[in-house]
């Protein structure tokens, strides 16, 4: 390889990675500090909310779940219901 083989491959790769790297869709946000802190002390609350959302769909679907379950076979043959009768 001569020297001008070598010099017109490395401006070929230089103009792809300057061509490829100029093309940016946004600009980048810059965050203020009232922004940050802002974010910061809203956390906490965003959590117990979740947290709370998720405890009340846990126990609603807990009490579907021990609803149906009441309603299956064994239990019912043990307290003597009749009202199925497949299962004498």
């Amino acid at each position: 390889m001569t020297f001008l083989e070598k010099c017109f491959g490395v401006l070929a790769i230089l103009a792809f990675l300057l061509i490829t790297g100029v093309a940016k869709s946004d600009e980048p946000k810059t965050i203020t500090p009232q922004e940050f802190v802002q974010t910061v002390v809203e956390v906490p609350g965003k959590v117990g909310t979740w947290l709370n959302g998720e405890v009340t769909k846990t126990k609603e679907y807990q009490a579907n779940s021990w609803a149906e379950m009441k309603t299956k076979w064994p239990f019912n043959m043990f307290k003597g219901n009749k009202e199925n009768v497949t299962q004498n």
